[in-house]
């Protein structure tokens, strides 16, 4: 399949930071960190300058101060970011035949069935050349017969640059990498596979496929392929949704605050879930309450960008406490999330400490291979009534036996690491858990 394929891969180069120095001349050059300016926060993005000293995007700022001292630090505008993404996509938009937006600033282009190989690099550069000089940021793409491969190669090329890797040329392209360029391969992967003596890409790809996957798991398949430069997923249109919502209707009317607020916390975690699932945050949070008469009524909140429970879920509380103010049972609850953008965790870095994040990951890996259910916080329990079909979030699977929902909570995922289920590797701190086959 690849041999008829032409994918270019598109990344911003350092988004956020780029970004920033457009909107302030006098940053440029200087080392420069984004992120949570607390004690606790972490490194959402960094110029070039600070990478010298160690800093990297995803650790503790308190550490990224320590190894750059002289760096400039700011807690970035969410509203900037997505606006000059917007401005790319709509650009992007105009030109590619099909493209995917894979993130906040990042794409893939598909480029097959066009007449001549090397017509789709000189487009690619026809198309990057105008976001620069439309948009003022700095772009690298990559462009091979394969979404990793460009992938692979968009890296290698940063910053500010293009390349192209021939047909017939992947594996020699691969072979001398870090497996850790592997798109796939997070920090724990590549520790797990240094400790086997594993390297290199060629060192990688020489593993007999059986081995990798009594080892690893249907991961350790796919993972093999694309050592060997292999990669048949195709780019996925873009299709630019505005806003995830949830509804339950109960069965009888209720007035049971309790049953009510743990009911509009299933579904604000079920659809934060869906968010990260698809790497969209949102903006704009919104709570629908129709009393036992009828009368519907709603409010809502624009907040930072996030697709965090713990922010989401405090905010619908907040904006339900509100709402409720007739004392007469309730019909209906509802939640809307609206205004999304592309960026997954690498946004809600700006909010979130390094536990949270490595909490969220670990919760994560659970829904991802057992249900948007198999974990929920204590105060999601208990809750009413059931969900709407047309709404985003799955209905519950229930234990046979007791009809409890099942859960684990945040303080069992902390003090009993050994009860979780197999690990699955890692992706990039920011990003959500990888579905490994469309990876």
């Amino acid at each position: 399949m690849n041999e008829k394929r032409a994918v270019v891969h598109m990344d911003m180069d350092t988004f956020f930071v780029s970004v920033e120095r457009l909107r302030d001349n006098r940053l440029a050059h200087r080392p420069l960190i984004i992120g949570g300016t607390g004690g606790r926060g972490v490194v959402a993005s960094c110029s070039y300058e600070t990478r010298t000293f160690g800093v990297r995007s995803g650790m503790p700022m308190k550490l990224a101060r320590r190894l750059c001292p002289a760096a400039t630090i700011i807690s970035g505008d969410h509203e900037q970011y997505s606006r000059y993404s917007d401005m790319v996509t709509a650009i992007v938009r105009e030109d590619a035949p099909v493209f995917e937006k894979a993130s906040i600033d990042e794409f893939y282009v598909d480029m097959t069935g066009m007449e001549r190989f090397q017509g789709a690099y000189h487009w690619a550069g026809a198309l990057r050349a105008r976001v620069m000089l439309e948009t003022g940021l700095p772009l690298s793409f990559g462009l091979a017969t394969n979404k990793t491969v460009a992938k692979v190669a968009t890296g290698e090329i940063k910053p500010n640059g293009q390349v192209e890797i021939p047909r017939g040329d992947e594996q020699g392209f691969l072979d001398p990498l870090v497996v850790r360029k592997l798109p796939m391969v997070g920090e724990k992967t590549a520790n797990f596979l240094s400790n086997m003596g594993v390297r290199r890409v060629k060192m990688l790809r020489e593993i007999p496929q059986e081995f990798l996957k009594r080892i690893m798991g249907k991961p350790g398949m796919t993972l093999w392929q694309r050592a060997r430069g292999i990669d048949n997923r195709p780019v996925t249109p873009y299709n630019e949704r505005k806003s995830l919502s949830a509804e339950r209707t109960f069965r009888e009317d209720t007035i049971d605050m309790v049953g009510l607020r743990a009911t509009l916390t299933q579904m604000t975690e079920r659809l934060a879930f869906s968010l990260r699932k698809g790497q969209k945050l949102t903006a704009c949070i919104t709570v629908k309450l129709r009393y036992a008469d009828f009368n519907t009524v709603t409010r809502q909140a624009r907040i930072p960008y996030n697709s965090s429970d713990h922010h989401l879920s405090g905010k619908a509380l907040e904006l339900f406490a509100q709402l409720y103010d007739r004392r007469q049972r309730v019909r209906l609850l509802g939640v809307r999330f609206s205004h999304l953008i592309s960026g997954g965790y690498q946004i809600n870095l700006f909010e979130d400490t390094e536990k949270q994040i490595r909490l969220y990951k670990a919760i994560d890996k659970i829904k991802f291979r057992f249900g948007a259910d198999a974990v929920m916080r204590g105060s999601a329990l208990g809750g009413l009534g059931r969900e709407r079909k047309g709404a985003q979030a799955p209905e519950p699977r229930r234990s046979p036996e007791s009809g409890r929902l099942p859960s684990i909570s945040e303080q069992e995922i902390r003090s009993n690491p050994r009860e979780m289920p197999e690990r699955i590797p890692d992706g990039k701190l920011w990003e959500a858990p990888p579905e490994i086959p469309r990876s």
